[in-house]
């Protein structure tokens, strides 16, 4: 998940000076006129991170697809690379990190604080790093919190992030929705509960989510875009022989002894000879040798360095998935979408809260992986259900009627039929003397 940046612009003391003053431009209109729908989704895409990414992609195709003459804005931490990871995907998206930068101002205030900052900046206007942006920004018909579970205390100040996207709804007056988010553990209950009050739709995608906010227990954004995955679907071998054996182990995120008992196990795992035969290979999520590779450069002896699949071919070719194959996996949306190809697998929870409640929440889906908690003393045997490929599809569906209620397909205008030229009457003879011709 995307880790803490900082705006550089200004600081968190510039912002707050600013806000002293009274704000110069809170009497200008609502921002450029707009005769069309614009949607402003607020993403935690281009950090990058394949869930967070196959999310963002998932919204932008489906939105291509029913109404794409819509305008898209994409609020990113990283509009640079949000630019090339979804170029080509929607016709009219732009590139911003806008409401972002919002939250960034509020990194080292307390609550009260940064709330006030939010409005400050939001609705009030008066900062020339923002004013600009924001005015623009006040386009939107809808203000739309994408699926993910950035919403969480690992980012105190992401909470902030929440009342920004409230904020521009109100002063755009523009819908303000939220999907599949998952908000454990929390950053601040109260708040949160009263920001996501606000929404005109809202759901969560795990049902300790929806205990604490008080929104309706939803679908994971992710099962939108099933049916692009090359397995899901696909027919297994029918000979039922086991395909590839396919390991990501995260290191973010994760206790330093917590990293090293995983890759342990996963190397006492392979060592037992329990995959003999069959083919490893390795996957990162997040890209980069302090990240995701760093647990494969502890198992390049086991791993061939060619069934490495680094971020970019993974993004370029997509998830490789198939049926019969095993998956060992720290991350979340691995888990998800493995499963739900028809593979077989465990996830692996290295905390005690935050991905404890992620796989968790696969599990009570019904994936049937097995699941290790931390501080296990050895991996238990891979697991899956063989029913849940059906249950997948119902999932897929359930979003996607979801999607189709937020964003009905719009039919573009038909134009006028073209009628034939009528040719000129031919002159009539002149009447003889007595009326005829």
């Amino acid at each position: 998940m995307l880790g803490a940046r900082r705006a550089h612009l200004l600081t968190p003391r510039a912002f707050r000076s600013a806000l002293v003053a009274p704000a110069r431009l809170a009497d200008v209109s609502q921002g450029s006129e707009n005769d069309k729908k614009t949607v402003h989704l607020v993403s935690t895409a281009g950090h990058p991170n394949f869930g967070d990414e196959f999310i963002a992609a998932a919204w932008l195709r489906f939105l291509a697809d029913r109404q794409p003459d819509t305008e898209v804005v994409l609020d990113s931490p990283d509009p640079g690379l949000s630019a090339y990871l979804f170029e080509g995907l929607h016709p009219r998206v732009k590139f911003t990190n806008l409401l972002w930068r919002v939250s960034w101002a509020t990194m080292d205030t307390d609550p009260d604080e940064g709330d006030k900052i939010v409005d400050g900046l939001v609705r009030d206007l008066g900062t020339p790093a923002f004013d600009l942006g924001l005015l623009e920004a006040r386009r939107a018909t809808t203000v739309h919190m994408v699926g993910g579970g950035h919403i969480t205390a690992n980012w105190l100040h992401h909470g902030r992030l929440v009342r920004a996207a409230r904020r521009l709804a109100e002063v755009s007056d523009a819908r303000f929705v939220a999907t599949g988010l998952g908000l454990m553990p929390p950053i601040d209950p109260d708040r949160i509960r009263d920001d996501l009050a606000a929404c005109d739709h809202a759901t969560v995608r795990d049902s300790a989510s929806a205990e604490m906010s008080g929104v309706e227990l939803g679908v994971n954004d992710a099962f939108l875009a099933l049916p692009a995955l090359r397995g899901f679907g696909a027919r297994p071998d029918p000979t039922g022989k086991p395909g590839d054996v396919w390991i990501s182990i995260q290191c973010d995120l994760a206790e330093p002894e917590v990293f090293e008992a995983t890759v342990a196990a996963v190397r006492a795992l392979i060592e037992s000879g329990r995959f003999e035969g069959r083919t490893l290979r390795y996957v990162e999520a997040i890209p980069g040798r302090e990240r995701d590779r760093r647990a494969f450069d502890l198992l390049a002896d086991l791993i061939p360095e060619e069934n490495f699949m680094s971020f970019v071919r993974l993004w370029h070719e997509g998830f490789p998935g198939q049926p019969l194959q095993t998956w060992i996996t720290t991350r979340y949306h691995f888990h998800q979408l493995a499963a739900a190809v028809g593979a077989d697998g465990i996830a692996i929870e290295i905390d005690d809260d935050y991905y404890r409640t992620k796989h968790q929440s696969l599990a009570e889906l019904g994936t049937g992986f097995a699941i290790a908690p931390v501080g296990f003393e050895k991996l238990p045997e891979p697991a899956s259900n063989p029913d849940y490929r059906l249950k997948a599809g119902r999932l897929h569906k359930a979003k996607l009627e979801e999607a189709e209620a937020l964003y009905p397909r719009v039919r573009p205008p038909q134009p006028a039929p073209v009628s034939e030229p009528v040719a000129p009457a031919a002159p009539s003879r002149p009447k003889g003397l007595f009326g005829r011709r």
